[in-house]
């Protein structure tokens, strides 16, 4: 009977104490984090990776910062999860990923994050200034690895490997970035004054002038078919002399 008094009486001087302050705002309501996110992804394909910051996400969520640092400690974890978003678009087959060669599967890894990357170009910024940790960065690294050390590849040649792939990948997008949706004009312009170079100055330039500018797309391709042919020499050396 003491203890329900004794908490009657706190929750009495609770209600005054409330009464006297005046009611407390319940602030904004919180927001899922898949439409942040997705916003986010937005200002950064829409705008590019400098324009994105909580002040910026929040006006165009109608919401407050102080809504957003709820889910985030600050801008370098939010664009840690906007890049692992963008990840989570890689499509690979898992049971398909496993029973391929390591050559496929260093093909198909990174063929389809630089098809990912050219939907969201803008990201390749984030990308390139920090090595991806979240859930989707680790799972694709992990299955990746996997299939590298177990066609042989010794442990240190496995992750030169794949930090290889990776940096082909990201220097590739970081290129696609720059260069933007205006490059077919500006090839078009490059390869017309090639093809009127002197004969007599720059005769090889000229018998290659109908190639030029190669499309980016293409020396990305050719790009991994070097990458993966010089891991096969490498791993039939003996992959290094360290393991």
């Amino acid at each position: 009977m003491l203890i329900l008094a004794t908490m009657k009486s706190m929750n009495s001087k609770t209600k005054a104490a409330t009464a006297a302050s005046g009611p407390r705002s319940p602030g904004r309501p919180s927001l899922p984090v898949e439409r942040i996110l997705d916003t986010a992804l937005e200002i950064v394909d829409d705008e590019g990776a400098d324009a994105l910051s909580m002040r910026t996400l929040a006006q165009r969520l109608n919401s407050g910062t102080a809504t957003l640092y709820r889910h985030y400690a600050n801008r370098a974890e939010l664009v840690e999860q906007v890049v692992d978003r963008v990840l989570g678009e890689v499509q690979l087959d898992a049971e398909a990923f496993k029973r391929s060669s390591w050559q496929e599967a260093c093909m198909a890894s990174a063929h389809a994050t630089f098809g990912v990357i050219v939907r969201h170009r803008n990201v390749a910024t984030l990308l390139a200034e920090n090595v991806p940790v979240g859930p989707n960065a680790m799972v694709l690294r992990e299955r990746l690895i996997a299939v590298l050390l177990a066609n042989g590849f010794p442990p240190r040649l496995a992750a030169l490997a794949y930090a290889t792939l990776a940096r082909h990948v990201v220097g590739f997008a970081t290129q696609l970035r720059v260069i933007g949706k205006e490059s077919e004009p500006n090839d078009l312009k490059v390869s017309s004054r090639l093809r009127r170079l002197s004969r007599a100055e720059f005769p090889a330039t000229l018998a290659v002038a109908r190639f030029l500018p190669v499309p980016l797309e293409e020396e990305f391709a050719f790009g991994m078919k070097l990458v993966v042919t010089g891991l096969e020499r490498v791993l039939a050396a003996g992959g290094g002399s360290k393991r």
